[in-house]
């Protein structure tokens, strides 16, 4: 039976609340019936309340119930928009780009914001269709996505003139719902055949425009004293995304699994966040000073790179380093169930809508939990030159996120292990001299072409090993991975991960036993 101290009662209530928004994001639930799990808590507590276990299930089975109704709300929600009103409607009129356009191989995805309420601005709409329009239980404005030319010079916040066919978005493979892919983002229309005119720019957020042409302007300083590919794989290291490189490229990186590199992830953020600190300090600051300063760095670069992908990377790069700060990497369990029930609040689509999100608290959860384990086995017996906390780390997020990987993928990368433990104990260094370049390009462009020529050689090995180990005929394989083998997989992790933890707590009372009687 558990102990029930506040990290106990925080732990249960959480993963209950997060378990409420899993089952009710896979399976449909009657309103009355989340009505009844509130009474039956509200009567086991009345008949119960001397029992503080009664009173820890009652609450479970609310916190259970409050993330069904959580998320059955944001479901209800989409479904009561009647987008079909819109599918198929012409708009005409004047548009807003709300989030950097994102630059793919042959197009960029553009999301802009129409007013759908303006009834003059939508040809075509019947008279009896305007009243259901006008009573369409959402905001006047609504998000939309446009996939348009490369050779279009658009940025956030410019004002388009905008005419384009408005169609909800299709699934075009089982395995992937890209029309609750959009909705999490609150993306329930597609622009097609859209023709776009410029007229205005600059009317989005400042601060937050300023951010992106300062990014930009970082971008543009790699491009210029590194060479392509590595000035590409530079950017994305640091910024995030793989759409800078070529296809080929691309794959490359897909086919033996190391394009979470280029993600926007809580490793990304937690290497950025430590040479933060170590600017902090060697600015004057104290280590808490330091720490805090890099978390405000933290947030302006969550900002610079795009919400809503990046925000997930930041809270989990901020959790990990936050542990790390305090000492408490082994358990911080709470910390990380907190980030994730934070952001499932917020939005709960993210569960089963987000693979980002997925990977993202799968891999922090993934080093947070298992680090007592490694700790007291390996770490401390091989970490030359600091390679067993490296490998540590790697192995603990592979091995949490692999089961999400296979399902959704179907492929499994035989040389993920080796391009990892070739690559990603430069990664911090490629980053930092990268880094240096973007920074010296705004302030002393002599410097910035020496970091660009040294960041270029670790750039050039990490390409040149994802280049030779990508050619290798077993590189990767298809495996048909279900839900039964997913569910197999993380109950025989979390069996094993308990059974430890209990024999770890034995031993350590076996100890103070022994100690106790030493004294005597």
């Amino acid at each position: 039976m558990i102990s029930l101290n506040k990290s106990n009662i925080f732990f249960v209530l959480s993963l209950n609340f997060m378990a409420g928004v899993f089952t009710r994001s896979f399976w449909n639930f009657d309103l009355v019936l989340i009505l009844i799990v509130f009474v039956l808590a509200i009567i086991i507590l009345t008949l119960n309340y001397k029992n503080k276990y009664i009173w820890l299930a009652a609450l479970a089975i609310l916190f259970f119930g409050g993330g069904v109704w959580r998320t059955d709300f944001e479901l209800n929600k989409i479904d009561n928009l009647n987008l079909e009103n819109l599918e198929g409607k012409n708009f005409s009129g004047m548009a807003v780009i709300v989030k950097e356009p994102e630059l793919k191989e042959k197009y960029q995805q553009v999301i802009v914001k129409i007013n759908v309420q303006n009834i003059e601005v939508i040809k075509g709409v019947q008279t009896d269709e305007r009243k259901k329009i006008k009573d369409k239980k959402s905001k006047d404005t609504e998000k939309v996505l446009i996939n348009a030319n490369l050779y279009e010079k658009l940025e956030y916040g410019d004002v388009l003139k905008i005419n384009c066919d408005l169609k909800i978005p299709e699934n075009f493979s089982e395995n992937f719902d890209y029309q609750m892919f959009l909705a999490k983002d609150k993306i329930y229309y597609l622009c097609q055949h859209a023709k776009i005119e410029k007229i205005a720019k600059g009317k989005g957020n400042r601060f937050y425009g300023g951010l992106l042409r300062m990014k930009n302007k970082l971008e543009e300083n790699v491009n210029r004293v590194i060479p392509q590919p590595q000035a590409a794989l530079g950017n994305g290291l640091l910024f995030g995304g793989d759409e800078r490189l070529s296809k080929n490229i691309q794959e490359k990186f897909s086919r033996i699994g190391m394009t979470h590199i280029l993600a926007v992830s809580g490793y990304n953020v937690t290497i950025i966040a430590n040479y933060l600190i170590l600017l902090g300090v060697f600015l004057g600051l104290w280590r808490p000073q330091a720490f805090w300063f890099a978390v405000a760095g933290i947030i302006l670069f969550v900002v610079m790179i795009g919400f809503p992908s990046s925000t997930r990377a930041g809270i989990m790069g901020t959790t990990l380093i936050w542990a790390m700060k305090n000492g408490r990497l082994g358990n911080s369990q709470n910390a990380i169930l907190l980030a994730g029930a934070v952001m499932l609040f917020f939005n709960p689509l993210l569960l089963r809508w987000d693979i980002g999100f997925q990977l993202s608290f799968l891999a922090a959860a993934g080093i947070i939990i298992l680090n007592p384990f490694w700790e007291k086995f390996l770490i401390n017996k091989v970490n030359f030159l600091g390679l067993g906390e490296i490998i540590f780390m790697t192995f603990s997020a592979q091995i949490f996120v692999l089961p999400i990987i296979l399902y959704n993928f179907k492929t499994l990368s035989i040389s993920s292990l080796p391009a990892n433990l070739l690559i990603l104990p430069i990664i911090p260094l490629t980053m930092f001299l990268v880094f240096l370049t973007a920074v010296f390009g705004l302030i002393f462009s002599p410097l910035s072409f020496v970091f660009g020529w040294l960041a270029y050689f670790p750039l050039k090995y990490e390409i040149e090993i994802v280049k030779f180990l990508s050619n290798w005929k077993w590189a990767n394989m298809e495996v048909n991975f279900t839900w039964f083998w997913m569910i197999a997989w993380y109950a025989i992790l979390f069996a094993m991960v308990i059974l430890f933890k209990k024999e770890n707590i034995k031993i350590l009372n076996t100890d103070l036993n022994f100690r106790k009687i030493n004294e005597k």
